[in-house]
């Protein structure tokens, strides 16, 4: 290869690395506003950076002259950009594993059981059903899964997903955290958290597969997988990080090893022909998390500042596939068709099951409201399905717009049934941030 080749080379490479750099800039400028804005109108920041990921799209910056998308996110950029989204995507992953508390499994009484998994059930069969009504709408160039099992498999367990981070902060912020309905709406939601990726981890390797023996070795794999986290790298973990050994007091010891650990993980699962997300989540499910945070809760907190820096990037590639405007008549019919399902999917799901367990009319109305958010876990399982061809663009992007109604409504509802905390002194009624700060997502 010749000097000038080499010259040039590192001259082009480095074009792309500063508009990459810049890129970075606008995309965290623009999520830090429209999350101040979000936190203004008593929405949860998360929902603002949403927002600001899709208005950097063509969905609105696209409206004005110049093909501003492309112009500021040109195509040879858009690879590094995902790279980094997707880091921000595994890394958030594994706090949401990190977080998970299977305490909430173990002995939980009737009622939540039932609303637990009728508020699963119930959207996941109604989002399938639809599923199967719109298939002849969708785009079959941009499939890839064959036939209208994919699409009916992704939609149901989307439209069967509760945003429990999100929860957290709703409920928190309206100082529900003490009261029934607010406690039966967080182990309800954490348990659908266990049973939606239980759920989509069977989905994705349904889609992913060619044929039976081609998802006997997917399953296979990661059913081996979780018995190698739960009986091998538990024990390491556990054993490497005991307080006698000399570097376990080392929070870059223990960072070392989680960053290590869930970013292995994650391209173990991805080998598997599953999603890297499903590993990151699971490792962070199962470290030794008392061991860590009797040593060194520092170290996932830094992962968890990481992912909130990286996240935003992910809702802006996440916005250059939403295109608001060119849904169309049948896309607008989509949208109304999908928000209604997802609406009293999990509404009748979660009241209903609530009021057959003795629930009162009002606590039901409430619980079933608080369970429709749905907010950045939703995003997470769309873009899965958009990556193995499950989804088309269009549906994805009404998919996108179910996830911030849902969302979005769940404040103003609660508002408007006059459901809030008890009044309280002023010091008491100071919202607390929910156990571990990755809940504020």
């Amino acid at each position: 290869m010749s000097t000038q080749h080499v010259a040039a080379s590192a001259g082009e490479a480095g074009g792309v690395a500063g508009i990459v750099l810049v890129d970075l800039a606008l995309v965290l400028f623009t999520a830090f506003l429209f999350a101040a804005l979000a936190k203004r109108v008593r929405q949860p920041a998360v929902m603002g950076e949403i927002v600001a990921g899709v208005a950097l799209g063509p969905s609105l910056l696209g409206l004005l002259p110049g093909d501003l998308p492309r112009l500021l996110f040109p195509p040879e950029v858009r690879p590094y950009l995902d790279a980094l989204a997707q880091l921000g995507l595994v890394l958030f992953m594994f706090g949401v594993g990190y977080q998970l508390s299977l305490s909430h499994v173990r002995g939980v009484g009737r009622h939540i059981a039932v609303v637990s998994f009728a508020s699963v059930a119930l959207p996941f069969a109604m989002g399938a059903g639809l599923a199967l009504l719109l298939y002849p709408w969708l785009d079959q160039s941009q499939l890839a899964t064959g036939g209208a099992l994919g699409p009916a498999l992704f939609l149901g367990a989307a439209m069967s997903i509760t945003a429990f981070p999100v929860l957290a902060r709703i409920i928190t912020e309206r100082g529900l955290q003490k009261q029934r309905v607010g406690t039966v709406a967080l182990v309800s939601a954490a348990i659908q958290d266990v049973v939606a990726w239980s759920v989509l981890a069977a989905v994705v390797a349904v889609v992913t597969v060619s044929g039976p023996w081609s998802f006997a070795l997917t399953a296979g794999g990661a059913v081996l997988f979780v018995l190698v986290l739960v009986w091998l790298v538990r024990p390491a973990l556990v054993w490497l990080l005991a307080p006698r050994r000399r570097w376990a007091g080392s929070g870059a010891t223990v960072h070392v090893v989680l960053c290590s650990g869930l970013l292995t993980s994650a391209w173990i699962t991805d080998e598997l022909g599953l999603h890297a997300v499903f590993g990151a989540f699971l490792f962070g499910a199962v470290v030794p998390r008392h061991r860590i945070d009797a040593i060194a809760p520092e170290a996932p907190e830094r992962i968890e500042q990481t992912s909130l820096l990286l996240l935003p990037v992910f809702f802006a590639v996440t916005g250059l596939t939403v295109d608001l405007a060119g849904l169309g008549t049948q896309g607008l019919v989509m949208v109304l068709a999908v928000v209604a399902v997802a609406c009293v999917g999990k509404f009748v799901g979660a009241a209903g099951a609530a009021r057959l367990t003795g629930a009162g009319r009002r606590e039901s109305t409430v619980l079933g409201v608080l369970l429709n958010a749905r907010g950045l876990t939703e995003l997470i399982v769309l873009n899965v399905g958009l990556g193995l061809g499950a989804l088309d663009d269009r549906l994805f992007t009404v998919m996108v717009v179910m996830a911030l109604v849902t969302t979005v409504m769940t404040g103003p509802l609660l508002t408007r049934l006059r459901f809030e905390a008890e009044p309280a002194p002023p010091a008491a009624r100071q919202p607390k941030e929910p156990v571990g700060k990755g809940a504020a997502r």
